[in-house]
């Protein structure tokens, strides 16, 4: 018996598949129908394409957002409640137990502010070990001028940020004054703590708040200019994935309070929120402008369908006198609007995918073609288009289009296994 039924249903449902893919094919007496057809198509493929390809060009910004961020950032921070460490070699051998944390680094920081001839700027001044630094984040990678190896501890040099040194006019081997807020005492009042300093390097991250604002030294001469002694602010780590920061954060500051000191432990995504909201919250709202023109595409099919069952009354009249069932008939018209769908879909799918993994060739190719330059060089950072094609965002997009589109067939479907073929065939 149940052989019995699945060969009626498999029967059945090859019937409706046929029936709705012969519509599909057929030409038609109305070609205005066929024209609807043919521009829901296009407008779903364009809604797809577009969807894919600048939901790839946000990731990829996203994606260069957070490399240049890290190549000064660290992936977690530990300090303590005065903003410093007494003991940082202990909370290094805790840290560094943590299976998921790859390097440490200590670092001293505070602001500063720097002179050179007529030129003075603020800034933040980082005390850093150059070899155990460059282990935690990438800023060797951005080096302009020199190494992070040029700063020696005794030596008092100095690495600026390329927009900082520009600003105070200052070049590799020029001395540049550093002076600390923190006043000492002499016989004539407080005055401030001032220190010459060698410029032995440039560094440019792409980022303005670094490039602008950011002056590294030896960590050793920032404890001698912030009188830190042996302590300093805190401590970088570098992980293994970097995405799990925040639940290793909190696993490692569960483990460090354990010892009874109030340590913080900070992730790169609490330090630069902003950035990262902000870029989020930008690609949901082009995901949702976005599919809106793939929705309005969709539901052309609406009229597409209400068309094709007025066409076809006389073929849906006799098909019920044939025998077929209402949901037959439905289903029919529901093959023939979704089938519009996916084509426009994997079309879509296809030159969404390939514009995305190709933007780097084609982007340059129309701004030659066209004598422009959309991202300047001497305007933005980031002056290419970069792409992240990100696989689950293209399955996200390639389902809800058919599901737009087969929502889009319900309606008429329905309709059409409503008319009665008594009144359809009156008139023929």
């Amino acid at each position: 018996m149940f052989t019995n039924i699945k060969s009626f249903v498999t029967k059945l449902a090859t019937f409706e598949l046929f029936v709705g893919m012969r519509y599909t094919r057929a030409k038609r007496k109305n070609h205005f129908i066929s024209f609807i057809s043919l521009t829901s198509m296009i407008g779903i493929a364009l809604g797809v394409a577009a969807l894919i390809v600048v939901l790839s060009v946000m990731n990829g910004f996203q994606k260069e957002l957070r490399t240049r961020i890290l190549g000064v950032a660290s992936h977690l921070e530990i300090t303590s409640s005065n903003n410093q460490l007494d003991d940082w070699q202990s909370v290094a051998v805790i840290a560094a137990k943590h299976p998921h944390v790859l390097a440490d680094a200590p670092y001293i920081t505070a602001q500063g502010m720097l002179s050179y001839g007529q030129g003075v700027q603020g800034a933040i001044i980082r005390g850093v070990l150059p070899k155990a630094e460059d282990k935690v984040a990438d800023l060797g990678r951005h080096m302009k001028v020199g190494r992070l190896d040029n700063l020696r501890a005794g030596e008092f040099g100095i690495i600026l940020g390329a927009d900082l040194a520009q600003a105070l006019g200052a070049q590799i081997g020029d001395k540049v004054v550093v002076m600390a807020p923190q006043g000492q005492f002499t016989p004539t009042g407080v005055v401030p703590r001032l220190k010459q300093f060698t410029l032995v390097g440039l560094f440019q991250i792409g980022m303005y708040e670094y490039d602008a604002g950011l002056a590294l030294i030896h960590i050793d001469d920032a404890a001698k200019l912030y009188r830190m002694e042996n302590k300093v602010s805190g401590l970088r780590l570098k992980l293994d994935d970097l995405f799990d920061a925040p639940s290793i954060a909190t696993s490692l500051s569960a483990q460090l309070n354990r010892y009874g000191s109030a340590f913080y432990v900070t992730d790169w995504t609490q330090q630069h929120a902003n950035f990262f909201r902000a870029v989020q919250m930008e690609k949901r709202v082009m995901f949702i402008i976005l599919t809106l023109i793939v929705a309005v595409a969709a539901f052309n099919i609406v009229s597409t369908l209400v068309m094709a069952v007025t066409d076809k009354r006389a073929d849906i009249a006799i098909m019920r006198t044939l025998g077929a069932s209402p949901m037959s008939i439905m289903l029919i018209f529901i093959v023939q609007g979704a089938l519009i769908g996916v084509i426009g879909t994997v079309v879509g799918a296809v030159f969404g995918i390939l514009i995305a993994l190709n933007i780097s060739t084609i982007i340059p190719f129309i701004e030659h073609l066209l004598h422009v330059q959309f991202l300047a060089k001497d305007v933005y950072y980031i002056s290419d288009l970069p792409s992240d094609l990100i696989w689950s965002d293209v399955i996200t997009i390639v389902l809800m289009s058919f599901v737009l589109s087969l929502l889009a067939t319900l309606y008429p479907s329905w309709k059409a296994s409503k008319i009665n073929p008594a009144e359809a065939l009156r008139y023929e």
